[in-house]
């Protein structure tokens, strides 16, 4: 297993609560969580690389959703940027081309699906089995059975993601197979 991986897996064991920053008024409550990693899912061209150096010199790893950075555009040119200059950990997308491409240049990434029906959840097992993004995010993040079916099917990591409002949600979304939880909700960072 590389660095990158084994980075990202150790610190899934030590918090599996991700802190998911939508707002960049709440870095700070991040960054000063118990939380190991962070999903940016904010931010642009000019303050992508203060806030990465930021995160990452309190310690804490940072995994930025490049389909939601302003000012870049969603191709691999700025995957390469990117990765050259900003050094993020990993990356998050739900472009299977940025995935793959990201994980041509031996970036950390994570694909991230919206499971509306069967057919989005036949298209996620698919995408796994040929893409082999190295973590998948799932939203919303509540649904046990779907977590346990991707799981299984695909042996890959699974981190839910989306309407977790309690402890009883992380503990239901652990017990059937994610390896963690993102979350915007502060109370839940704490736990």
């Amino acid at each position: 297993m590389n660095q990158l991986k084994s980075e990202f897996f150790d610190k899934m064991q030590i918090s599996p609560i991700i802190a998911a920053v939508k707002d960049l008024n709440k870095l700070d409550s991040a960054i000063e969580s118990p939380c190991e990693i962070l999903f940016l899912l904010t931010g642009d061209i000019f303050n992508l690389k203060e806030i990465v150096n930021k995160v990452k010199a309190n310690g804490k790893s940072i995994y930025i959703h490049v389909d939601l950075i302003d000012g870049f555009s969603k191709n691999v040119t700025a995957l390469k940027y990117i990765k050259e200059n900003i050094q993020p950990d990993g990356i998050i997308s739900t472009k299977a081309t940025l995935i793959k491409a990201a994980k041509d240049m031996d970036m950390f990434a994570i694909q991230r699906f919206f499971l509306l029906d069967s057919l989005s959840l036949n298209n996620a097992i698919h995408a796994m089995k040929t893409i082999h993004p190295d973590a998948v995010e799932i939203l919303p993040g509540i649904m046990g059975k779907v977590i346990n079916t991707l799981h299984k099917q695909t042996k890959k990591p699974i981190i839910a993601g989306g309407l977790i409002k309690d402890k009883e949600d992380v503990i239901e979304s652990i017990k059937s197979g994610a390896i963690g939880i993102s979350t915007t909700d502060e109370k839940i960072w704490e736990m």
